[in-house]
């Protein structure tokens, strides 16, 4: 199943056309493309044994976050080992490092963003694990029975506000106008013949710049909803960006930075893509 936000409102996306979800039920499930993981599991079932009708054509552009008010954001750092080393970080241990983008930076798959002025914006692909079911304390063997589904995101990255000061501002430094662009749907696990082995690929005017599998993630999904877990709650509708390889731009020699016009498109596969488009201020 694949479920999105087309015009602020709760769809079905099947073979490219979209079922309005309150129209199709009823009016049992509410049109707010948030609210369904608060009755994830009734949806689900719903989901699985109605047969609404074929839905409408729409344009991608009109899809809006799949996730747009998550409670949580949980953002992983140094979650693959090439690019832990491209950052001059040593391999992460026991817990990674973790940070919030705050929600305000939640957009849709396509998008224009600003660019900071003064910065230096970098990009980061990354798988998304959206939390349905609460959890804490859950076992690994256990944890993707607490996930509603993938999406694909961007850790947009603006480096200069990130590194500056005493210590790190990574939160600040990530949540800039736009640079949490998610979706373009929520893809159920059971969609995928190993949903801990899927391609993810960045590229920027239609070079690519990164590749990795999450397969080669250090912490995989189960690992980090049961050590996030572990420590508090994770609440349905909650947000996991779960890292990025390595071929970011603050890795590279000489260094490169997102410029006025640059397209950048993120892909994970068995999902779909985000594409944003860089402006000046």
């Amino acid at each position: 199943m694949r479920i999105g936000n087309l015009g602020g409102r709760l769809v079905i996306v099947r073979d490219g056309r979209a079922v309005d979800v309150e129209r199709a039920s009823g009016g049992r499930f509410a049109a707010d493309p948030q609210a369904v993981y608060g009755d994830w599991e009734a949806f689900r079932d719903w989901a699985a044994s109605a047969e609404p009708p074929g839905g409408a054509a729409f344009d991608p552009a009109e899809l809006g976050a799949p996730v747009p008010a998550p409670r949580q954001v949980f953002a992983i750092g140094l979650n693959y080992r090439e690019h832990a080393a491209e950052s001059g970080f040593d391999v992460p241990e026991g817990l990674p490092p973790v940070f919030t983008k705050f929600a305000t930076s939640i957009t849709g798959p396509v998008t224009e963003v600003t660019l900071p002025p003064g910065g230096h914006t970098d990009w980061e692909v990354e798988l998304v694990a959206v939390i349905g079911r609460p959890a804490r304390d859950v076992a690994e063997d256990d944890a993707w029975d607490h996930v509603a589904g993938l999406t694909v995101g961007q850790d947009i990255s603006e480096r200069v506000t990130q590194l500056a000061g005493p210590a790190p501002q990574f939160s600040l430094g990530k949540s800039f106008p736009g640079f949490a662009p998610t979706g373009p749907w929520v893809v159920t696990p059971d969609e995928f013949d190993d949903p801990d082995d899927l391609e993810l690929t960045a590229a920027i005017n239609g070079e690519e710049v990164q590749k990795g599998r999450t397969r080669e993630l250090i912490f995989s999904v189960p690992q980090l909803v049961a050590r996030l877990s572990a420590v508090l709650p994770l609440l349905p509708g909650d947000l996991v960006f779960t890292g990025t390889p390595a071929g970011v731009g603050l890795g590279r020699d000489p260094q490169r930075w997102l410029a006025p016009g640059d397209e950048l498109v993120s892909r994970v596969e068995g999902i779909g893509e985000l594409r944003q488009r860089f402006a000046s201020a």
